[in-house]
């Protein structure tokens, strides 16, 4: 049975690149990257080149990269706009 094609995720170059620099930003490895987010290193090596990052585990990876990385890079198609996912900013 095929996957409904409006249902599918596509991982593009761009959601890819933004894995790598949130894995750089955490300390240059996908070990480093998982352990931050409590995952095996496995979990992020599928994420880079099988799979889509669950949609459970986009705001974790934002939230420990500070978010330099946004929940609409990882996963525009969960987060479409680009501050969609960011906390709110504390007033000054």
């Amino acid at each position: 049975m095929s996957q409904d094609p409006s249902k599918r995720v596509i991982r593009t170059p761009r959601t890819k690149a933004a894995l790598k620099k949130a894995i750089d930003l955490a300390g240059g490895t996908q070990a480093a990257l998982a352990e931050t987010i409590g995952k095996k290193q496995a979990h992020v090596w599928n994420w880079l080149n099988k799979y889509p990052i669950p949609p459970e585990e986009v705001l974790r990876i934002s939230k420990a990269v500070e978010y330099q990385v946004t929940p609409h890079e990882l996963r525009p198609d969960i987060y479409p706009n680009p501050t969609d996912g960011l906390p709110a900013k504390a007033d000054a």
